[in-house]
């Protein structure tokens, strides 16, 4: 008989990654650029005990919520390009949505702006944000790279990372008490900092190219080009959006 892959490996090949989004949070206070970065808990089966952005998966109430402002139309379109499934200007705002929820969940950080109108939502991750009485601002949010797990492991995201500067955090001395245990000892670090970190191998790459992105003479601009990183062919490939 001819040989064939066993059916873990299969299974491990189908698995479909799943829209995900992620917030690099960057202070601008000090003698060079701090990134906010936590660790991730042992217990987690994708990616424990390494130092990560904070971010998730996209879920269905990221497209309901309406935000305070839009995203840049130039941020928006290059979210929708090469858009896994039916590309919509709603989608492409889930995921930033998401990135902010997600943010919120992990470390009580608002980006926001304060409304007397926040709204309601039955969904476990945006009651607690809108009881602070702001509505998500994607005006500031700027898109730096999109890259998308490799087939193999159990878990797969197609991860889409956002820049915002910690201007915009609307509580950023006094994050608000979250029960999340996603990220452990988070730390405001400098990208020199996070060299001697554990890091997945993909935060390594994004934060090589944020460094590059902040070092440009008009800083991180919605137009600015946006990588894009994935397997094909068993190869690692990067494109620009």
């Amino acid at each position: 008989m001819p040989a064939t892959d066993s059916a873990p490996e299969r299974h491990a090949a189908a698995v479909r990654p799943r829209d995900a989004a992620t917030l690099i949070i960057v202070r601008n206070d000090a003698a060079e650029p701090r990134i906010l970065m936590g660790k991730r808990h042992a217990g987690h089966r994708f990616m424990p005990n390494l130092f990560v952005f904070p971010g998730g998966r996209v879920d269905p109430a990221d497209c309901r919520v309406a935000p305070a402002e839009p995203l840049h139309p130039e941020v928006e379109r290059k979210l929708m390009a090469r858009m896994r499934g039916p590309a919509s200007p709603l989608r492409a705002r889930g995921l930033a949505m998401a990135a902010i929820r997600e943010t919120f969940e992990e470390t009580g950080f608002v980006i926001g702006r304060p409304t007397d109108r926040p709204g309601h939502s039955r969904s476990a991750g945006w009651a607690p944000y809108l009881e602070t009485g702001h509505r998500p601002d994607l005006a500031p949010l700027r898109y730096l790279a999109r890259a998308i797990t490799p087939p193999g492991g159990p878990k797969r995201f197609d991860t889409r990372f956002f820049v915002v500067d910690a201007r915009h955090v609307a509580n950023l001395e006094c994050p608000v008490e979250t029960d999340s245990d996603e990220l452990l000892d988070r730390h405001w670090l400098s990208i020199a900092d996070t060299e001697r970190l554990e890091l997945p191998a993909i935060t390594r790459k994004i934060l090589s190219l944020l460094e590059q992105a902040l070092d440009r003479p008009r800083g991180m601009t919605p137009d600015a080009p946006v990588t894009f990183q994935y397997v094909r062919a068993r190869k690692w490939v990067v494109d620009t959006l």
